[in-house]
């Protein structure tokens, strides 16, 4: 399988004013755009933690999304763990 279509599974932590500005909706809608399943959910320290599993290079244009500056709120830093699928999941949930 070419790593363009290589199934990856994608863990962002989204640092700034993400909580209460419609960060998780808005990833939700990109996430689905891309044919993503996972969810996105608030972190009691602020963040927003995402997590989101599919073709790589669409889990890559999430992220170029998470920190294109377009999303709701703002942005600050996106720390990203890249690691092999678990499986298991379907949809995208807000958390």
């Amino acid at each position: 399988m070419s790593e363009e279509h290589e199934i990856a599974r994608l863990t962002a932590w989204v640092h700034g004013r993400v909580q209460g500005v419609g960060f998780r909706w808005w990833t939700r809608s990109r996430a689905l755009e891309l044919g993503l399943v996972g969810s996105a959910g608030n972190l009691a320290d602020g963040r927003v933690e995402v997590v989101a599993e599919g073709r790589r290079d669409h889990c890559e244009r999430l992220l170029t999304a998470l920190r294109s500056g377009e999303s709701p709120g703002q942005v600050d830093t996106v720390v990203e763990r890249w690691s092999p699928p678990r499986g298991g999941l379907s949809g995208f949930a807000e958390r």
